[in-house]
């Protein structure tokens, strides 16, 4: 066992001297941490303003549209103002008003007068957010009163980038055009049967951002609902009060204490978070397995194995290998958890917005069990397929000719993504119990279920049948690992390596 330890902590010192490894350890905690700030980061700062035009010749529908955009905007003044008085207010700022109350009273304005008296002395002056959309005036030259398709093909230009108008003095590109026919009320569908009509045309080259357009969409809809209201005799105010009037549906778990029985964010957060874990389960398995073989391969074909053959045997150098190449892993997936950590602590007692989804996910994490299943699925899954990597590695003197086994192991590993999803929804079901019981699959499929209260046949069965599976798998990596890892020429076949295993 000495000799196993030293080639162990060979193992380990080589690999912590790679450029490779310091990588792990670094770029994925900073993915962690990009991940989750550079998307906030974008939304804030990184997200040009749109500029569009609105060109409502019925007359119905403009102004309930703009007031829209505007109330979109104050609503985004109000949390940055939210968040700076948080940061920068003293005891004596006072409770932050409600949006409605924000925009009534003056908004910003107004919100940072009363505001100011209270600020710390180095408080930096508030800077409202940009503008997500902003309307400008038609260009000069183009007839508002035209028909339709013809104020379209003015504005075309304009919407491809081939000419630009003015705002404030400055040339911009126009992104969005908004065209309300004249005959807006005759284009009305009132019976899902009918002919569905023209209706308002949305301009717009960008797809993917339909933030404006489905804004417009619901404000119009609201407006020509209470329009119709009106004109059916019917008091807008009472339908919108009597559409408000519900009946709430509790979700209730019953396998939760007596009194306790919500179902609320962090039950849901529960449910879930196993299926990332089971990702970073995948992502270092597969990625320390490759480790350890190219380690072997690289010794085999430099010849190196020879010379550590020579101090040990071959038994002493595959748990070395495995022990060395285990500490590696746990070191990389020990930063990257504890970084997760940080970031998430960090994000709860920052910014308010994600400190309501940070902060339950940072308590699951403190109060489950899913960090010590985490733990012993990945020592127990390494080992079984870290024993498979061997046994190939061991006969293998190439890494092309190791293509073709890894190609087969990693079709195997594929599985558990292809059902990464699923699991959570049905986690007691008959699939997600039969694959449990595949020792490849028990730790992607047992982390996926360890939320969801899986049998304790399930659970104890399947554990000390992947150690079953772990002991049987490292028996016949030895065999295979003892009599190939000296082997030169073509890999043996498979009927060739079975026999092995009768030695």
């Amino acid at each position: 066992m000495r000799f196993a330890l030293l080639v162990a902590w060979r193992e380990y010192a080589e690999n912590a001297k790679t450029k490779g490894f310091w990588l792990g350890i670094l770029l994925v905690p900073v993915i962690i941490f990009f991940s989750v700030q550079v998307p906030l980061w974008l939304e804030m700062k990184g997200t040009p303003t749109r500029y569009f035009v609105l060109v409502d010749q019925s007359g119905l529908v403009g102004p309930v549209i703009t007031a829209r955009v505007e109330r979109d905007y104050q609503r985004e003044v109000w949390r940055a103002l939210k968040e700076y008085a948080r940061k920068y207010g003293g005891s004596n700022t006072g409770e932050a008003p409600s949006l409605d109350q924000f925009i009534n009273q003056g908004g910003q304005d107004a919100w940072l007068a009363e505001l100011t008296p209270g600020l710390r002395p180095d408080a930096p002056p508030f800077k409202a957010p940009r503008r997500a959309f902003e309307l400008v005036a038609l260009p000069s030259g183009v007839n508002p009163e035209a028909q339709l398709p013809a104020l379209a093909q003015e504005l075309k230009p304009y919407l491809r980038g081939e000419s630009h108008t003015e705002l404030h003095g400055q040339d911009i590109a126009l992104n969005v055009a908004i065209l309300v026919p004249r005959d807006l009320a005759k284009q009305i569908v009132r019976s899902p049967g009918a002919t569905t009509p023209t209706g308002i045309e949305y301009w717009s080259d960008n797809l993917a951002d339909s933030r404006l357009r489905e804004a417009v969409e619901e404000t119009v809809n609201t407006e020509i609902r209470r329009r119709e209201y009106l004109a059916r005799g019917l008091d807008a105010a009472a339908v919108r009060a009597v559409e408000q009037t519900h009946v709430p549906v509790s979700s209730l778990n019953p396998r939760k204490e007596s009194g306790r029985e919500a179902v609320g964010a962090a039950d849901i957060i529960k449910q879930w978070a196993p299926s990332a874990f089971v990702y970073l389960l995948w992502v270092a398995i597969f990625a320390i397995a490759q480790m350890l073989l190219s380690n072997i391969i690289e010794e085999k074909s430099n010849r190196i194995i020879e010379v550590l053959l020579s101090s040990v045997t071959p038994g002493e150098l595959m748990l070395g290998k495995l022990l060395g190449i285990a500490a590696v892993g746990l070191t990389m997936v020990g930063a990257w958890i504890l970084t997760l950590f940080a970031v998430l602590g960090w994000k709860t007692a920052g910014a308010v917005g994600t400190a309501v989804v940070t902060g339950p996910i940072l308590d699951v994490l403190q109060s489950s069990r899913l960090l010590p299943m985490f733990g012993v699925y990945f020592v127990l899954g390494y080992l079984l397929y870290a024993a498979c990597i061997l046994a190939l590695g061991s006969v293998c003197n190439t890494l092309k000719e190791a293509q073709s086994y890894m190609a087969v192991i990693t079709m195997i590993m594929m599985v558990p993504l292809l059902t990464l999803t699923f699991i959570p929804k049905d986690p007691n079901g008959l699939l997600a119990r039969v694959l449990s019981w595949i020792p490849l699959y028990t730790p992607f499929i047992m982390m996926n279920r360890a939320m969801a209260d899986p049998p304790w046949i399930d659970l104890i069965g399947t554990l000390l049948l992947l150690l079953a599976a772990v002991a049987g798998a490292l028996w016949m990596a030895g065999k295979v690992f003892r009599i190939g890892i000296l082997r030169t020429g073509q890999p043996p076949k498979l009927l060739e390596m079975l026999r092995w295993l009768r030695r």
